[in-house]
């Protein structure tokens, strides 16, 4: 029986990975084999990288509703418990970006929470 190479599929499939790691430097958008492993590690670090950029802006809007909350004479976690006694139905994102942009509305909504 004689022997299949490989041929366009192989090429193909080459050059879609080496397509994928163009911007990388030296051999990894070069040789296939390096372009392959930089490429598995590049979507590995792509994936753990979402997940901490919403960890981060979790973060964010945290830290901004306590500086807003203490500026109006109490704390991110009193604000917090308050808003749910209240029955007042607002994420953090949201308040967060009350709290940068209008000041007074959310002085309202901490006299609304209190």
């Amino acid at each position: 029986m004689t022997r299949v190479k490989g041929g366009v599929k192989a090429r193909r499939r080459h050059n879609r990975i080496l397509a994928v790691t163009k911007g990388q430097f030296g051999a990894r958008h070069k040789h296939i084999r390096k372009a392959h492993e930089a490429r598995l590690h590049a979507l590995a670090y792509s994936t753990e990288d979402r997940r901490n950029h919403r960890r981060e802006l979790h973060a964010l809007w945290i830290q901004r509703i306590n500086a807003a909350a203490r500026m109006h004479g109490t704390t991110y976690s009193k604000l917090i418990y308050s808003l749910k006694a209240a029955g007042i139905a607002l994420d953090r994102k949201i308040l967060a970006d009350i709290a940068a942009r209008d000041n007074a509305a959310f002085g309202a909504v901490v006299q609304a929470a209190a």
